[in-house]
């Protein structure tokens, strides 16, 4: 497990072409993992233990048959249990859910399945992604502690080594919340980037879908297996879906780096601020260039995306609501009510706020190639906690866990989050944003960090 926590995928890929390891192998050492930690951790809602075996002796066969799928054919993949899995319960963390079984997968899952990799289980999800606690699932660095949500079983399981790469859904921050909590890398793609179809909607057009890895040139070899144009999705789009692993080989220096003034780093936590600020320091000796500037439109972003995010989430929900209100757990039932009185009218000065702000922020992507913000104003509170607390502002823990995340939901732009440091034996994250369908950049940027620093081989304790 020590060795196989220092491998990329593609490490990990030719290790099995080089007969130094096998799929059997890797599986079995994932589900020797999940019997040492889930009990404490508790990432999966399900493990496929047997049909993932039996995957990986078929995955074995194949290769050495040279009927080789790519670099993911013989790799476990876990699975956050949002995402429709053929056969395979999928209960999106609610009582409401329980017993379904979906009779085809999600096109996300078809995809993993075409390029050869295998599903090792499925993963908590706070109840239909609506909420960034994510329980019963705990942070593995400290368990005291929530991994964030809603993505927390896919993020605690790659932080614990469980899994070796998850999927999942961020619609205010659901992929890098969890990701900055549990000090491992996560990206947010463009709206449409990714096909939705089969993958539970929170908000329809604040919804995406994205990879959860270790590393992040693992982050964006999943990207290019599971993106691109799906006819079950009407807004995925058709751009070519570039190798974004080759992209890599491009330095980073000479990038231009924007980093706010204003918003993103008030009412931080100072070790996060002091973090974020050293890591924006070596970018600058990886030779990119720092721009300060000021982002626009932070109220009416924030306003807009709460009000969109409610009244689709609501809209979803109302008939199940109406016939089975009890069967909701009581944060999610108290959220989805509350979208239910808010006006028609507000929804759509929202969305026309929304087309208003998006032309002004984008085109902040003329002056740099990337912004730099932190994921997170604070490391992950405590299990239970409702308020957290810096420099004397008191603040309820979910508002600031989408505050510096959720701009770019609303503006659909292409967002990672990278560990960058700890505070209190907790991981801080950094986040970076492109502009739309340039995720290659931000991995250059991320990937930079990443090789000049050694946040991503350190690994919680627990074993």
């Amino acid at each position: 497990m020590s060795e196989l926590r220092q491998l990329t995928l593609l490490q990990i890929a030719e290790s099995i072409r080089n007969g130094e390891t096998s799929p059997s192998e890797i599986v079995r050492l994932l589900l020797e993992q999940i019997r040492r930690t889930d009990d404490r951790v508790k990432a999966y809602v399900t493990v496929c233990e047997d049909n993932a075996l039996k995957l990986a002796e078929a995955a074995e066969m194949q290769i050495k048959a040279d009927h080789d799928l790519g670099p993911l054919h013989g790799i476990p993949v876990s699975i956050k249990d949002l995402f429709e899995t053929k056969g395979v319960r999928t209960t999106c963390g609610s009582k409401l859910m329980q017993d379904y079984v979906p009779t085809v997968d999600c096109t996300v899952v078809e995809r993993l399945k075409s390029s050869g990799a295998i599903m090792l289980g499925k993963l908590n999800t706070h109840e239909f992604a609506l909420g960034g606690v994510s329980p019963p699932t705990r942070n593995p660095w400290n368990l005291n502690h929530i991994p964030g949500g809603s993505s927390g079983g896919s993020t605690a399981a790659v932080a614990v080594s469980s899994a070796i790469a998850a999927t999942g859904s961020d619609t205010g921050g659901s992929i890098r919340i969890p990701t900055s909590y549990c000090g491992v890398v996560g990206l947010k793609p463009t709206y449409g980037r990714v096909s939705r179809a089969g993958v539970f909607p929170e908000s329809w057009s604040l919804d995406h879908v994205g990879p959860i890895t270790k590393r992040v040139e693992d982050a964006a070899l999943l990207l290019s297996v599971i993106a691109g144009y799906d006819e079950r999705d009407p807004t995925s789009s058709e751009r070519v879906v570039p190798d974004y692993t080759k992209m890599l080989e491009i330095d980073a220096s000479g990038l231009r780096i924007g980093v706010p003034e204003n918003y993103f780093f008030e009412h931080c936590d100072k070790e996060v601020r002091k973090a974020v600020h050293s890591a924006i320091d070596q970018l600058e000796k990886q030779g990119c260039s720092i721009i300060e500037f000021e982002f626009p439109y932070i109220p009416e972003i924030m306003a807009s995306y709460t009000a969109i995010d409610m009244c689709e989430s609501s809209s979803y929900h109302e008939r199940q609501l109406a016939e089975m209100a009890d069967d909701f757990t009581s944060d999610v039932r108290l959220l989805l009510e509350q979208g239910l009185f808010i006006p028609a009218t507000y929804y759509i000065q929202a969305q026309r706020i929304r087309a208003m702000v998006y032309p002004k922020v984008t085109r902040l992507f003329k002056i740099f190639d990337a912004v730099v913000t932190p994921s997170e104003p604070t490391v992950a509170p405590e299990v239970g906690s409702q308020i957290v607390e810096f420099e004397g502002v008191k603040e309820d823990v979910t508002s600031a866990m989408v505050r510096y995340l959720a701009p770019f939901n609303l503006t659909g732009l292409p967002a990672l989050s990278v560990p960058c440091g700890f505070s209190k034996g907790l991981p801080i994250g950094m986040q970076i944003i492109g502009k739309a369908y340039d995720e290659s950049t931000v991995f250059r940027v991320g990937y930079a960090y990443e090789q000049a620093t050694n946040w991503h081989l350190k690994w919680p304790a627990i074993t």
